[in-house]
């Protein structure tokens, strides 16, 4: 089944603190792992240079929270320094979800990492038969 991949983190990340409650140590190792996997799928390159990483440890099912920078140039095209960002993505009845970019709008760059997050959660995902597999 696909679905958004806002929603995949939201739901593994429940599913994480589920298991982490219930002391299944074997099934919280493979949402960890399916984490891993979605950071993956989140901007990298394109400015994003040092790629973005949700924040397993504070991030719930309601908000989920990304370290990201971004690695701007100057009008010649040559690189001149580093943002550092929080994006934080919460769920909106209306919308689905929407983002908050935190850090430093150096050159305006907050729209532009919104955008492009939120066009990176929207996109639509499968379930990973490898990590998943023999989920109930």
């Amino acid at each position: 089944m696909k679905q958004p991949l806002y929603k995949a983190i939201a739901v593994t990340l429940q599913a994480l603190v589920n298991c982490r409650a219930s002391g299944n140590a074997e099934w919280a190792e493979r949402w960890l792992d399916r984490l891993k996997q979605f950071d993956s799928m989140l901007p990298s390159g394109s400015g994003f240079d040092s790629g973005s990483v949700i924040l397993k440890t504070v991030s719930s099912a309601r908000e989920i929270l990304i370290e990201t920078s971004f690695h701007h140039m100057d009008e010649n095209g040559s690189y001149d320094g580093w943002t550092e960002h929080r994006v934080k993505v919460r769920a909106d009845l209306a919308c689905g979800f929407v983002i908050e970019v935190g850090g430093r709008d150096r050159n305006d760059i907050k729209d532009y990492i919104a955008d492009t997050f939120h066009e990176a959660l929207s996109a639509e995902v499968g379930e990973d038969d490898e990590v998943m597999e023999g989920a109930a």
